[in-house]
């Protein structure tokens, strides 16, 4: 029986397993897992390499409004193809409602930004900025039945910023069709005063970004978001945690049997809020929100990733160009840290990051890699064929050199942005050879020629979305080879 693709010789991980067999991939599928499997169109020699299923990057931003004068480094095309050079297979962008604007209008303008684009598969989550009865009652739950089976709500941001009325609205919806809420969790009138304080006086470098936004802003609107969920009994995901007092409160819900779950990211494992101290308007590349913190709270978010208050790993990539007015080098006149704009690229590194500084270092096993950067994604945005390599999975497949070092640096990234703000890390173990569907996006860390092939993933409902009163366990492992 002949195959299209076979990779051989490698070691395979899953979220609980590691063995040794060869891969049999026919039609875009995982058909057989063996030994001399026989013929096929093409054998890649994995020898000596890590197989792993394909990265799920499910918090990212592309071609995304970012207000007025400003401009997102990436489109669908150099933010997927930067994708697939970090190792992944699937990412999935946030579609943007504007106030004012149809939910329904607002998806078909963001799938043509994409349809066509995409160097590997992606599914759209919603951001909900403008809850009418007409998106509450109709569109938002006509488009969970579609597919879009997550979205997100924000705390903060000018025109993004839902009360605690209209959480509680969109919430319900959520809880009557199964859906996931995302929250970006910052107190936005608490952020707005301690800004305003600081540019009385004086106080606008870039570092005073972190100053307007310090913990006690995330664990409050942490703690606020979760009571609202509470009150509607909806399964949440706190998205890019920064720090232990919010995790803090994400333990207490799950102790007391809620649905909340948390998300971190590279930035709060391996940068601090001292790099956005740097000379003249150098801070602005690590401007993101929340912003880097300590040390401690770089410690306290490894320990997240090890006890399982994360369950996933996301980069929040959100790429603009720093030497640009139209990105971290704001307009003339605007010159306060207000005005830059929140957001650094990292889907590209955020895989070789949490690897080398995770495993390499010992503080998580490659299983526990492997659901914290494909399964756990997988199961929680209901990507039911993908996160694991098992017949009958789509042949999402990362071929990683565990041993390689490489020191990161924008001369390697394939992104829009013109920086990246992990410059200068040593990291040992890079993804190699990147496989979507089994057709090589990368080969041997050189991109492979090969049309855009990415898809549109239509998703189930979501893993946690359980019945009222009963807490899933959604990460048991995939699949296993036997």
């Amino acid at each position: 029986m002949a195959y299209d693709l076979i990779i051989a010789g490698g070691t395979i991980a899953t979220a609980s397993d590691i063995f040794s067999c060869d891969i049999g991939i026919r039609d875009g599928v995982i058909v057989a897992l063996g030994h001399d499997l026989g013929a096929a169109s093409e054998t890649i020699d994995a020898a000596g390499k890590l197989v792993l299923p394909g990265g799920i990057d499910s918090h990212v931003h592309i071609a995304q409004p970012s207000g007025e004068g400003i401009v997102m480094a990436d489109d669908f095309a150099s933010g997927t193809l930067s994708a697939a050079f970090g190792g992944n297979t699937t990412v999935m962008p946030f579609c943007v409602q504007e106030k004012g604007v149809s939910l329904r209008e607002t998806v078909k303008a963001y799938h043509g930004l994409a349809d066509g684009r995409c160097h590997v598969d992606v599914a759209f989550h919603l951001v909900i900025s403008d809850p009418t009865e007409q998106v509450l009652g109709q569109d938002l739950p006509a488009l969970i039945e579609d597919g879009y089976t997550s979205f997100k709500v924000f705390m903060t941001y000018d025109g993004l910023a839902l009360n605690d009325r209209q959480m509680l609205e969109v919430m319900s919806v959520a809880r009557e069709t199964g859906a996931l809420v995302m929250v970006h969790a910052e107190n936005y009138d608490a952020i707005r005063f301690l800004t305003d304080r600081l540019e009385r006086g004086g106080q606008i470098a870039p570092k005073f970004h972190g100053t307007s936004r310090p913990i006690p802003v995330e664990r409050e609107a942490t703690h606020r978001a979760i009571s609202l969920a509470e009150l509607v009994d909806v399964p949440v995901m706190i998205v890019h945690v920064s720090n232990r007092e919010a995790m803090e409160e994400i333990a207490r819900a799950r102790s007391r049997g809620l649905k909340v779950y948390g998300e971190t990211c590279p930035q709060y494992l391996v940068l601090t809020e001292a790099d956005m101290d740097g000379l003249n308007m150098e801070g602005a590349k690590y401007v993101c929100s929340p912003p880097p913190r300590d040390y401690a709270s770089q410690q306290a978010c490894w320990e997240g990733l090890e006890n399982g208050i994360f369950s996933v790993f996301s980069s929040d990539h959100c790429p603009f160009r720093y030497d640009d007015p139209a990105g971290k080098l704001t307009p003339k006149g605007k010159t306060s840290f207000r005005w830059v704009p929140n957001g650094i690229p990292g889907v590209e590194t955020r895989l070789p990051i949490l690897f080398s500084e995770g495993v390499g270092k010992g503080r998580i096993t490659l299983n526990q890699f492997v659901a914290l950067s494909s399964t756990n994604h997988a199961k929680t945005y209901g990507l039911t064929r993908k996160g694991s390599i098992a017949i009958g999975m789509d042949a999402d497949i990362a071929i990683w050199d565990p041993q390689r070092e490489v020191t990161i640096s924008q001369s390697l990234m394939h992104h829009g942005a013109d920086y990246t703000p992990y410059e200068g890390i040593k990291v040992k173990g890079w993804p190699a050879t990147t496989i979507l569907r089994g057709r090589i996006v990368v080969r041997d860390g050189q991109a492979a020629g090969a049309p855009m092939q990415g898809l549109y993933i239509a998703r189930e409902r979501s893993a946690l979305a359980a019945p009222a009163g009963q807490l899933p366990t959604p990460f048991e492992p995939a699949g296993r080879y036997r």
